[in-house]
């Protein structure tokens, strides 16, 4: 019994770990988006470019 709370803690552990390394990748692509689009609008509002 207490081999299997341990692997099971093991696994909930690396789910965690897991879960946390994919909000924050998520949370800088989304941002990494906004910046870009903006530097795009504001380069097409100027008329630099078309």
């Amino acid at each position: 019994m207490i081999n299997f709370v341990n692997t099971f803690m093991s696994y909930l552990v690396l789910l965690v770990i897991i879960v946390v390394v994919a909000g924050i990748a998520t949370t800088i692509g989304i941002t990494m988006a906004k910046k870009k689009n903006a530097g795009t609008a504001s380069i097409s509002e100027n008329g630099d470019r078309t």
